[in-house]
């Protein structure tokens, strides 16, 4: 019997639906704080949004100062900057409001703050010794899952070099997917997150990490995104579409905070480093080359993906039906009219690829990949996108 043992990681609060953002009122008043540190971006503060989180922290009399200059990859500058408001400003917890970027840069903060040193101290996996300052996730997007997991990925700028730091102690004490702050996402950035969610429900139904409790959730997961994204691409306001996908990119979060990921997100974090590109637009990308390089280290489970995409399986056997799963989610790239080569990605160069491959290598994320690649197998998955 395999003695290995698992362990399960989410935060003690998830709210999930419509107009909830509200509910984070009855969590934040028994924590006794007083001063909040919002880190979001430029493009939320000046659209208004995020004075609907302020007037919360206002009926609670709790006070607040605004980060927002995080960058699409959160940059090394970013925490340093935004732990020195932190302490300037005598705050003591801290919520992120938007999409991955701010959750990482608020997470990053939060672990700095109680423990001390630089960001780069932290890459790999649980380095920290003491837990993070408090932190509440206000998501507006419906991909990255960043609101519940124990990761973050920083960019170093002098390195191009996205650095993934998995240490348990970063999970939100609260998450909050409320769909109505998502109704406004223009269809590009639907169709990337949603990819997003997708991406991260696949590789941790594959993950050699899986377990039965992170399987359930990974597949709903796709089956959602399946029936769902196309309808929140084509209109955004279609609020079904929208609630449903809160529920895919969370519960596709939990899935791989628990089972983790593989080589699409150990390339991706590549791309975006080198090229400052969006992270699920790279995660959209990358997807099929490494599912077809996983396929036959898991055919099974690539049938059962399939069959969650709503493809047509019956009859066929284990390999040829994880093939449908493949042509399911170029299907559905092509719908999205995401890029499909690499070619297509702003200031890519074939000649970056040996690098881009070994900076992979050491990605914490392809370590439960299914297959284990070898740096010209890395290579030929890029070269194939070409």
């Amino acid at each position: 019997m395999n003695k290995q043992v698992y362990r399960y990681f989410m935060p003690p609060v998830s709210i999930v639906g419509v107009d909830c953002l509200d509910e984070i009122a009855e969590y934040i008043r028994p924590m006794r704080v007083r001063k909040a540190l919002i880190i979001s971006d430029r493009v939320l503060a000046d659209t208004g949004l995020v004075k609907k989180l302020t007037s919360v922290l206002d009926n609670l009399n709790i006070l607040h100062v605004l980060y927002t200059d995080v960058k699409p990859n959160p940059t090394v500058e970013n925490v340093e900057q935004g732990l020195q408001s932190y302490r300037d400003n005598g705050c003591d917890f801290l919520v992120s409001f938007g999409g991955g970027s701010p959750h990482d840069c608020a997470k990053a903060v939060a672990l700095l703050a109680t423990n001390g040193g630089r960001i780069t101290d932290y890459v790999g996996s649980n380095k920290s010794k003491h837990p993070a300052a408090p932190l509440v996730a206000v998501n507006t997007t419906a991909g990255t899952g960043s609101e519940v997991t124990r990761f973050c990925v920083i960019t170093d700028e002098q390195r191009h070099v996205k650095m993934a730091i998995d240490d348990w102690h970063v999970t939100p004490l609260i998450a909050v997917n409320d769909a109505a702050l998502m109704t406004g996402m223009p269809p590009g950035l639907t169709a990337a997150t949603g990819m997003d969610a997708l991406t991260h429900a696949i590789e941790a139904y594959v993950s050699t990490q899986a377990t039965p409790v992170t399987d359930c959730k990974a597949l709903k997961a796709i089956e959602l995104v399946a029936g769902y994204l196309p309808r929140a691409f084509y209109n955004g306001n279609d609020l079904e579409a929208r609630v449903m996908m809160t529920y895919a990119e969370y519960l596709a979060g939990i899935s791989f905070n628990n089972a983790s990921l593989g080589y699409v997100h150990a390339l991706a974090h590549q791309l975006g480093g080198f090229y400052n590109l969006p992270h699920g637009l790279c995660n959209a990308l990358l997807l099929p080359a490494v599912c077809a390089y996983n396929l036959p280290s898991a055919p099974a489970k690539f049938a059962r993906i399939a069959e969650a995409m709503g493809a047509a399986t019956t009859m066929l056997p284990p390999m040829e039906a994880g093939l449908a799963a493949i042509g399911a989610i170029q299907r559905l790239q092509r719908e999205l009219k995401l890029p499909t080569r690499l070619s297509e990605l702003k200031g890519f160069e074939e000649r970056h690829i040996p690098t881009l491959a070994a900076n992979a290598q050491q990605d914490v994320c392809g370590l439960t990949n299914p297959r284990r690649a070898t740096q010209a197998e890395l290579e030929a998955m890029l070269r194939a996108l070409l």
